[in-house]
Order: structure tokens, then sequence, then C-alpha cells
């Protein structure tokens, strides 16, 4: 295999990192389907400062298979105490901790939940990976485009490679690939980078237009699958009279006859889940629904009448989903409709223009995205990948939604980029306090992304129940923070008034993500053109003090109780109880 390689180690700002790119020092290589190395294909790689473009070409006579592609194979020389974050293929996989000593942010990762195929003794992270070692500066290794294929980082020990998955898909005889760019930069400031790269990505993936985050109210996280249409009405009408500012008013999963069959409504809402739609539409409000596109079950009459729309297997028959990954959380195991199929493409476009155009729905909760990219099984375009698979089926379901905001939800992080409005940034919310700070440190690991690929959704707000309020202040705080969408998941006819009042002062939503100072996520700001506001965090089961320089003739006020807070020499310095959190406005 021939390499050309243009580079000027110079201009790179991790050049420790990238002297394995230069040739004969560790360079990338091509590999077939049999895990050797492909002869017969070229690779390029054009370094352009921080950024990687690569090419693949065959100049053999047959075509050729290709697994992956190795772009770069770093000895990072760090230390295990250096920390790590890494970014999962799906939504629920993020992984902090250090090289040493990784910590899986949920159990749903995607090498055990998803089973996605890893090699052994590695670590696999996708789009994004971060280390910082001890004192020095954070190294960011990211793939900013996602349009073909998926692009992944493995670590084993310290050293790491950056690979792009080509799926066994053909490289046919004097075809040659574009593959998708990689970016390696390092600095002393995380949000620096960070911000780099969500600009250098919405080049590639421009981000869909939406003025600011939606607020709402969902069904889901209080009345579940049996919600009837007199709950939904009477949440309205506490929406109507005491939170004007929640204008979408989801119905969550429920209303269907069968996965897949999402206009034959069940026996929720008496068989017609658009009498409550259309309710929701004369008060006044936004009807929102719940809809899992990409999955159908084995009951539901469109598998039963449409089966060629299915993924395959090697057998030819449609996949069963748990042959290949976690089957579904209900009505299981799915099967996973084929976005490279002309008329599953025209399906979705049917099914959400008709919920757009006919029901009246101005937006679209998307589950389940990630079987729409369905590791293990064969497309109808043989060519295609996965990623292709489902942005194919999402570009259908664009057209058919219109104008309607379209959310991401258990979806490819990567390659929805600049095909959903808004992404949901963590993993579901319960009201326990184990799941508050979990999917709290999920969301916030993403803030980078709010405003600037969508808005993130850091899942429903739910201030009634167990909770105890200090456990209230980090969650609301946290929601806050997140600066995106906010949606209520409580019963409103029965919310506790200071709970309700906690409520109010989240909307609207501010589409401002706090900063923070690192990954602790102690100390978060919110720059706000008529106030900076502090987001202060007690994680811990032990007091902690939080001190932060403000300017001294600022004004300071506690949100969540009213009181003011004193500022000493420019300094304000507040004692949190254990698990607590406050929300500082400064003006």
């Amino acid at each position: 295999m021939r390499r050309r390689e243009f580079l000027s180690i110079a201009t790179l700002p991790v050049a420790h990192a990238l002297q394995a790119a230069r040739p004969g020092a560790g360079p990338g290589k091509v590999v077939g389907i049999d895990g050797a190395e492909a002869a017969g294909v070229d690779l390029t790689r054009t370094w352009s400062g921080s950024l990687c473009r690569a090419r693949i070409s065959n100049r053999s006579t047959r075509a050729l298979r290709i697994k992956e592609v190795v772009l770069v194979d770093v000895d990072l020389q760090m230390p295990p105490a250096t920390a790590l974050y890494g970014e999962g293929f799906q939504m629920l996989s993020q992984t902090g901790g250090t090289l040493g000593a990784p910590v899986d942010y949920s159990q749903y990762t995607d090498a055990r939940h998803y089973r996605m195929p890893q090699p052994d003794g590695a670590r696999v992270f996708y789009g994004l990976t971060m280390l910082t070692p001890p004192g020095g500066e954070t190294s960011l290794f990211a793939f900013t485009s996602c349009n073909r294929f998926s692009g992944a980082f493995a670590i084993r020990g310290a050293s790491l490679q950056a690979v792009i998955d080509c799926e066994g898909v053909a490289l046919e005889p004097g075809e040659a690939w574009d593959l998708e760019e990689l970016m390696v930069a390092s600095g002393p400031s995380r949000t620096a980078l960070l911000d780099a790269l969500a600009d250098r990505m919405a080049t590639h993936h421009p981000r869909l237009a939406s003025d600011a985050p939606p607020a709402g109210w969902c069904s889901w996280y209080c009345f579940g699958p049996r919600v009837t249409a007199q709950q939904v009405l009477d949440n309205l009408d506490v929406v109507a009279k005491s939170f004007p500012d929640l204008r979408y008013v989801q119905i969550d999963d429920g209303y269907q006859s069968a996965m897949g069959d999402w206009l034959t409504t069940g026996a929720a809402f008496g068989g017609n889940v658009r009498t409550v739609l259309d309710a929701i539409r004369r008060r006044g409000f936004q009807p929102a629904i719940w809809v899992a596109p990409f999955v159908a079950e084995k009951a539901s009459a469109i598998f039963r009448d449409h089966r060629d729309w299915f993924v395959r297997g090697d057998d030819g028959a449609p996949l069963r989903s748990d042959r290949v990954t976690f089957g579904g959380w209900r009505r299981g195991p799915w099967y996973a409709f084929d976005g490279t199929h002309p008329d599953v493409q025209q399906h979705f476009e049917r099914l959400f223009r008709t919920m757009r155009n006919e029901w009246g729905c101005t937006y679209f909760k998307l589950d389940a995205n990630f079987w729409g990219a369905l590791h293990g099984g064969r497309f109808h375009d043989p060519r295609a990948t996965r990623v292709e698979a489902y942005r194919r089926g999402m570009r259908a379901i664009l057209r058919g939604a219109g104008d309607a905001f379209v959310l991401g939800c258990n979806h490819p992080i990567w390659p929805s980029a600049g095909l959903v409005h808004g992404s949901r940034s963590s993993n579901d919310i319960k009201r326990s306090w184990d799941r508050v700070m979990t999917t709290a440190r999920q969301n916030l690991s993403r803030n980078w992304q709010n405003g600037r690929l969508w808005w993130n959704d850091p899942d429903a707000v739910v201030l009634a129940g167990e909770l105890a309020d200090n456990e209230c202040r980090v969650h609301a705080t946290a929601i806050y923070a997140a600066g995106g969408l906010v949606l209520s998941g409580d019963d409103l006819t029965a919310m506790p008034p200071a709970r309700a009042a906690m409520l109010r002062k989240l909307l609207p939503p501010t589409g401002v993500a706090a900063e923070f100072d690192d990954d602790s996520f102690a100390i978060g700001h919110v720059r706000l053109p008529q106030a900076r506001m502090l987001c202060l965090f007690n994680w811990d089961d032990a007091p902690q003090t939080r001190v932060v320089r403000v300017d001294r003739a600022a004004a300071i006020v506690d949100v969540w109780s009213g009181e003011p807070v004193t500022v000493r020499d420019g300094t304000v310095s507040v004692g949190l109880p254990a698990r607590d959190a406050r929300l500082l406005r400064a003006v």
C-alpha cells in the first residue's frame, strides 16, 4: 500500500501526539474484511492545522471489502491518572474517569447493553475523546463529520487509534472514498476546544433552524403508557391557567395500537388520540407526540404487510434486533426499518406529513432512533453504511414533518448531526437522587452542543414526588445549567405550591448553557444579556463551600429562595449542605 502524506508538524496543536502521522513513524492503514491490511489501496491524509482529511482509492483490479481505516495510531505517553472523557455511539453511552480507571456514566453502554462489536482489550469511544494529564493541557480527538462512516477512538493502555468504520462495504476498482474529517487539538481551555469542535461540525452539518428551545409538558413521567384523555386535559387546564410558557403538550408512548402502527391508535383516549390533540390546539397550545419511527413489533400490521421494508439478516429474513443488540424495552424484540429502501422513505414521509398536517402535531419526539443505524444487518442498498441508512431515513422524516420541531432520543449522536432540532443529552430521569445526579453529569458534559449543533434536551423536570427539597434544587439547577429544553414531567394538578414556583423560575428556557471551570461541575457560569447566573453544586454527602469571584458592585440574589447574597471584597462564599445547589443571579 502506497501512502502520500502532506503534513506540517509545526502547525499542529498536538505535535507530540501526531508524530505518528509522519510516514514511517506509525502510519495509518486500510484493513480489509479479513482483518489483514488491504493490498492495492492508497491512503492519503492531508493535514491543515488541527484538521486531517483522508481519502482511500483502490488501484487494484478487483473489488475490496473494507473493514476500517486507521487514520492515526498514537502513543499518548500519558499517565494512568489522565482524566478521560469519551462519547458513545448512541445517546446513553458516555465515559469519564481516567485512562487507568474509566467510569461509565450509565449502564446502557455501547459495548455491553447495545452489543456493538469492539476489539479485545480496548475501550472504544465514538465521535469525541478528551484527555487531560494531571497538571497538563487537554488533548481533544474528534471527528467533525459523520456523513457516511462512523469515526471511533480505540484506547489500549496509553495508546490511541483514530478509526473509520467502513462496515465491510466494497471499494470497487478505480473507486475512491472521501472519509470523515478528524480534528486533533490541545490547549488549556476545554471550553475553547469544544467551541472549536462545534464550529467545525456545524460547517459539515449546519444546524436546523429553531429560534428557541421549546418548553412544555409531557405525559410519560406521571402517567406512563396508560395515560388517559382526562389526565391530559386536566393538566392542560393547569398549564393554561398557571404555566402558559409550557407551550407544547406532548402525548407520549401508549396511544398507538402497536409499535410501528402509529396512525392506528389503540385503546388509549377512546381509540382516537386526535380528539386530545385537537383539544390542545383549540386551547392555543401546540400538540406534540412521541413516535419511534425506525422500529416495529412482530404483531404490527406494518411488519406483517411489508416484511421487505426491514433490515435483513444473513438469511435474507427480517433481522430480529435481539440477535445483534438490545431487543427493545417494550413489545420487543423489534425489527428495524431499512432507511435505504425507497418505499420506507416514502412511508416515513407520509407518516409524518399526516401527523403534521392532519393531526396538527408541531413537535415530534423521535425515540429508539438507534435502531435506524442498526449494526450486523443487510440493507436494500448493499453499498450503504448504517450511518447512511439512518440519515436517509431521517431526511425523509424531516420532509414529512415540515416546519415541526424534531427531537432525537435514544439516537446515534454523531450520525444525527444536522438532522434534529433537539437532542436528548441524558438517560431517562427518575425521582431518585442517584438518577438526578447521574443524568445531570451526562447533560452537563454535553453543554457545548447546546445552541451550536441543536438544542439539548436534559429530559423532563420532575419536582413533585419523592425528591427532598435539597435534591430538587440540584435537579432544577442542573436543568437551568443545561440551557436547553424544559418539559415538565409532573402531574401538575397535584403540584405542591413551592415546587410549582420552582418550575416557573425555569421558564422560559434561556437557550444558554453554563460553562464550568472543570469536569467536577461544581461552579457553572451562564452569561445572559442582562445578568450573570451562577450555578453552584455540591454533589457530595458532606457539606461543601463554593467561592466565586464577582464584580464588586454586583447585587446577588438566590433565585430559589429570593434572598440576597452577601458580596465581600468581590467574592461570594456559599456554604452548601450535602446534595444541594444554589442558582444565583448577579446584576
